[in-house]
């Protein structure tokens, strides 16, 4: 009681477009009776009766419910959480739950010592039950998509990693010699193979794909672990999701980059001469464990290129989330992509908003046969997006400082024309109305998009 469950419950639902219902006010609807006449008129037990029929009903229907704070008490009731739901715990203090509802007409908070007892007896039943632990929506919303974000947690990817059976651990040299040894140990008896990848986009090529193809050993109970950035996590995933049709995987990001966007939501994939990712496969980690340490090792050049994937989620958020300290910044950046990837899994709508910028970055690249970082791409592309969307372009260029890169014009306009939000050989682009109002698969005269492109490539 007065842990903010209904209202949090709310929020996610509008945010994962489902429906959000709290099973107190199913039970009034259906009675007629408030909670308390309910609970005095008939005896907890007959309440918590009616109460184990509307929370089968509601758990029947794909959507958020917030459960009432004694829901749990009922076995049968904790028997269809277990089958049926995702169960987060809301975390919150006895003494801020008393507050909240003194003076109420809730039958069990008429005096603050019975209720902290009652907090104090019911806190094992939610410590067992709780899938996740959260404190606001945007914990919520994370645990719904199946990321873990925790300083740390890289020293308990033993149990984060979902399962008991094999695993093949897979990194790029670079980041394996920092992390690998601590990896390995956390991970245990379980580490079957590990395999060794090309640093950076090197990574994303068939090549690289097809080896680890042939160096797999896991059946399909097993799991791949991708430790490292973007162009790891992105080859590994589609190694797992192609590896006998498809088996579990577990992105382990450790780059700003990776934390706040390449490893969130599914996408997977490897490049091709014309462009980025242009084969690939959506296939959903098992988990995404996000440790905000990891970071501390980070080049400022790697720093910088993760700064451009903040500055575009604060973007389409509305909010400056690139003003936020590391560990909060990742997940509220986290929380943001994982909730839109949730609305549009496979990027059939609002999803392609991810896209800011991207549709020039990834020409950039392109064009520069890859000597352009992705980070300084998205820079650029940033740039091009806030110019073509009219609105002022300070917080790109203070923040990221872009400058004009060496790219074959040509090139980089073919590989544009080529992206994959574009039809049938015209750019669809993301622009703005406004911070936190994006548009998608907008479509402009070719000479403005092609006159962008330039204004970003030196010489």
């Amino acid at each position: 009681m007065g842990a903010g469950k209904t209202t949090i419950a709310r929020e996610v639902g509008e945010r994962l477009a489902l429906p959000a219902s709290d099973t107190d006010a199913s039970l009034e609807r259906q009675a007629g009776r408030s909670i308390r006449e309910l609970f005095d008129g008939d005896g907890e037990v007959a309440f918590r009766a009616r109460e184990r029929e509307v929370v089968t009903t509601l758990l029947a229907a794909e959507g958020v419910v917030a459960l009432g704070g004694g829901a749990v008490t009922t076995p049968e009731t904790r028997a269809e959480l277990e089958r049926s739901a995702l169960t987060v715990w809301i975390d919150t203090d006895g003494e801020t739950c008393w507050e909240r509802v003194s003076g109420s007409d809730r039958p069990l908070a008429r005096d603050r010592d019975s209720f902290l007892r009652l907090y104090e007896e019911r806190l094992p039943l939610y410590r067992e039950l709780a899938d996740a632990v959260a404190t606001d929506a945007d914990d919520v919303v994370l645990a719904a998509a199946g990321i873990h974000v925790e300083t740390g947690s890289l020293d308990r990817l033993g149990e984060l990693v979902p399962g008991e059976e094999a695993v093949a651990l897979v990194s790029d040299a670079h980041v394996g010699g920092i992390y690998g040894a601590q990896a390995q140990l956390a991970l245990g008896a379980r580490v079957a193979t590990t395999h060794s990848i090309p640093i950076g986009e090197e990574a994303k090529r068939l090549a690289v794909a097809e080896r680890l193809w042939e160096e797999l050993t896991l059946d399909r109970s097993g799991t791949l672990v991708a430790l490292g950035g973007g162009c790891t996590t992105d080859v590994a995933g589609f190694a797992a999701a192609s590896y006998l049709r498809g088996v579990d995987w577990v992105a382990v990001p450790t780059t700003l980059v990776g934390q706040v966007d390449a490893a969130i939501g599914g996408k997977t994939g490897i490049d091709l001469p014309g462009g980025k990712n242009l084969v690939g496969a959506f296939h959903w980690p098992a988990r995404t464990v996000i440790d905000p340490a990891l970071l501390q090792t980070l080049p400022e050049r790697e720093r910088r290129a993760g700064m451009g994937e903040v500055v575009k989620t604060g973007l389409l958020a509305g909010e400056p989330l690139w003003e936020l300290p590391d560990p909060e910044l990742v997940r509220r950046c986290a929380a943001f992509k994982a909730a839109v990837c949730i609305r549009d899994p496979y990027e059939q709508g609002e999803r392609a908003i991810l896209n800011l910028g991207h549709t020039f970055a990834h020409a950039l690249e392109a064009g520069s046969d890859y000597a352009v970082s992705h980070g300084d791409a998205v820079a650029l592309g940033l740039l091009a997006a806030l110019r073509l969307s009219g609105l002022d372009t300070a917080v790109v260029d203070e923040l990221l400082s872009p400058k004009p890169v060496r790219a074959d014009r040509e090139r980089a306009w073919a590989a544009l024309r080529r992206d994959k939000k574009g039809k049938q050989g015209s750019p669809r682009l993301v622009l703005l109305d406004a911070p936190g109002r994006p548009r998608h698969g907008v479509e402009i005269p070719e000479a403005d998009v092609r006159a962008a492109l330039d204004s970003l490539i030196a010489g």
